[in-house]
């Protein structure tokens, strides 16, 4: 389908997907209600609750979510695993086949059970069919958008909240469930009230967090899924049912996945999904909805003006509230747990919480919350007003001083901060290449940049150097260009091109060559990892003057990619230099952080003072050459929590 659009790439995505695995995802999908209707008719004893087979069907799916980045791709090359998916599906056809004949040939008796009066189905309970599968499709989205970015990022932790969601179908989908409704409904409230606090973002509990979100999570789609299950209707309805439910998830999906990012500045859809999912609780509509809309209108009203206070004045806590502000909390969280037998009270009462949380936090002050596809962008001030940061969900992607320590306002081009000071990894090996084989005049011609963030490297632009900094985020560049939110670009590098889209195709689209390339789209927890493979850089070269070099940013919490790219510049036969940077203080007085670089190059000589400072890097013989074909994200993750 060639290159992604600059816009709308959910949506692209979403039409790539179709075409190219839709039609054995549709296959796939239908597969399982038709076999729960066979076995339904086939006259076993089990025959009466073909049910359970939904259950087996999502634990096997449990199994494969976990294989497959533990098992199937560390073993595997894509090559590999695409042929070992086309004999899957070829088994599974024969398989199908093989039970369609033995049922056509009479050998499954069908058995005639009575027709209770739940056969009878009426608009209603299709609607209830639809909405008790779409929170908790949504809601798996949501938490792990909020976790993902809010919390504390780290590869597969997605995996987690799906492998939940898949779970609770297990759990529930059978007459006797591993943990039954009643226990459910009565946990709900003792996990939700504390949510309200944890919504604050305290990073310090971060593990318990985590917990708290995904214990929450579960228990909220126990409850929906039950309830789900103990309004399915008879097997002769089973197609009708699973039809709903299906539409249900895609509801629920499209509306976290898709519509919510369109529509939200941040991820509001989170507390608008428990909100729903506490509707589910028993007792919600005693005496019909009309009533409970009754019921709830004082909570509505609390809502609604909230709502209003936040979106009209846009009011601010200062720091000095943190502690009357947790206070609040507390006494909400309290006042939910004592009304937990009152499900309209005690869903107002949460709902109140989740606002007041997610609209207000104290000791920061919000300058700008932006959101694309690639996440959530935050730009806030510190309290004392002496720095802006740049915040994708937690991690810190550029930050400028606006006062000095004397309180005064900061004049001239900005220094550059976080990863980019003046000594760090990165400013060291731009000077080392200024200086390299035939740039001894001290200046590049052509420079690449793949990673925007605030645009500090802009500031290390000297004399008429052209500089290029290409940025697949089209709110990052919106935010690095407004000079009202920083001054980067608008002071240094005013004229420096800018070009949207994925860096891979747009640099290689490019029809300059560059004295260097700074790969600085690393930083983050989720890794572009085909930005890193033999091919890309291999790509790169191929856009490299000849004795220029490109400097690789690879600071990363949890992911080791030394031993990556050691093994990439051995490939292609190009030296590799190893910097870190770890700068003395705390980050938030310093505006410092720790970073790591390498430096490749084709010859020693074109990596200029580095060759002379920097540690030569070897071959790791542990890990794989990561190629388009073949990437292992498991191995560098664990060396970096456990070691080598």
């Amino acid at each position: 389908m060639g290159a992604p659009p600059a816009d709308g790439t959910a949506l692209w995505l979403f039409g790539l997907f179709a075409a190219s695995i839709g039609l054995p995802f549709f296959t796939l999908s239908a597969s399982a209600p038709l076999l729960q209707s066979w076995f339904a008719a086939s006259g076993h004893r089990e025959a009466s609750n073909p049910y359970v087979l939904y259950a087996a069907s999502n634990l096997g799916s449990f199994a494969a979510l976990f294989a497959y980045p533990t098992v199937v791709e560390p073993l595997l090359t894509l090559k590999t695993q695409a042929s070992a998916w086309s004999v899957g599906f070829a088994v599974l056809t024969l398989l199908v086949t093989a039970v369609a004949f033995v049922l056509g040939r009479g050998n499954g008796v069908a058995i005639a059970a009575p027709t209770p009066p739940t056969s009878n189905v009426n608009a209603a309970d299709r609607l209830r069919w639809i909405a008790l599968a779409a929170v908790p499709s949504g809601l798996v989205i949501a938490v792990t958008a909020h976790l993902t970015t809010d919390v504390a990022a780290a590869p597969f932790l997605w995996v987690i909240p799906l492998a939940l969601y898949l779970f609770t179908f297990v759990v529930v989908f059978r007459d006797r469930p591993w943990i039954s409704h009643a226990t459910v409904v009565r946990l709900v409230p003792f996990a939700v009230a504390p949510l309200a606090i944890s919504l604050v973002g305290a990073k310090v509990f971060w593990l318990t967090t985590i917990v708290l979100h995904l214990v929450v999570f579960a228990l909220l789609a126990l409850l929906c899924h039950g309830e789900l299950y103990a309004r399915r209707p008879h097997p002769e309805r089973l197609t009708e049912f699973f039809l709903c439910t299906s539409f249900g998830g895609v509801l629920g999906g499209a509306f976290a996945g898709l519509l919510a990012p369109q529509i939200f500045s941040g991820n509001y859809e989170y507390p608008i999904l428990i909100a729903l999912a506490l509707l589910a609780l028993p007792g919600m509509f005693a005496g019909g909805a009309r009533r409970a809309l009754v019921k709830a209108s004082p909570w509505l009203a609390v809502a609604i003006a909230l709502a209003m206070v936040w979106y009209v004045t846009q009011l601010r806590l200062p720091a000095a509230l943190e502690l009357p502000f947790s206070a609040l909390l507390v006494v909400l969280t309290a006042c939910m747990l004592f009304l937990r037998q009152r499900p309209v009270a005690f869903a107002g009462l949460a709902i109140t919480g989740l606002m007041l949380t997610t609209f207000w936090r104290p000791g920061l002050a919000p300058i700008e919350t932006a959101r694309s596809f690639f996440g959530v962008h935050t730009v806030v001030d510190l309290a004392d007003g002496s720095a802006r940061l740049l915040f994708h969900g937690n991690t810190m992607h550029g930050a400028e001083r606006l006062r000095n320590a004397d309180g005064t306002p900061v004049e001239g081009a900005p220094e550059p901060q976080s990863y980019y000071y003046p000594g760090s990894p990165l400013a060291d090996g731009i000077a080392a290449a200024r200086g390299a084989g035939e740039l001894r005049k001290d200046s590049f011609e052509r420079v690449a940049v793949v990673g925007l963030g605030t645009g500090s490297l802009a500031c290390y632009l000297r004399g008429g150097e052209s500089w290029t900094f290409f940025e697949i985020d089209p709110e990052v560049i919106r935010i690095a260009s407004n000079p009202s939110l920083f001054t980067f670009l608008s002071r240094c590098a005013p004229k420096a091109r800018l070009v949207l889209g994925d860096a891979r195709l747009t640099l290689q689209a490019s029809p300059d060559r560059y004295d260097l390339i700074v790969l600085d789209a690393f930083s983050s927890d989720g890794i572009p990892v085909h930005l890193l493979t033999r091919e890309a850089i291999a790509g790169y070269l191929s856009k490299l003057t000849p004795h220029g070099s490109i400097l690789v940013h690879f600071s990363n919490r949890h992911l080791d990619l030394a031993p990556i790219l050691a093994n990439v510049a051995r490939s292609e036969g190009l030296t590799a230099l190893f910097k870190e940077g770890h700068p003395a203080g705390d980050v938030m007085t310093t505006l410092r952080t720790a970073s790591r670089v390498v430096m490749l190059a084709r010859a020693p000589e074109d990596t200029g003072e580095a060759a002379r400072h920097w540690t030569a890097m070897s071959p790791d013989p542990t890990s794989a050459l990561w190629t388009d074909d073949y990437s292992n994200l498991l191995g560098p993750m664990l060396r970096t929590k456990f070691g080598s």
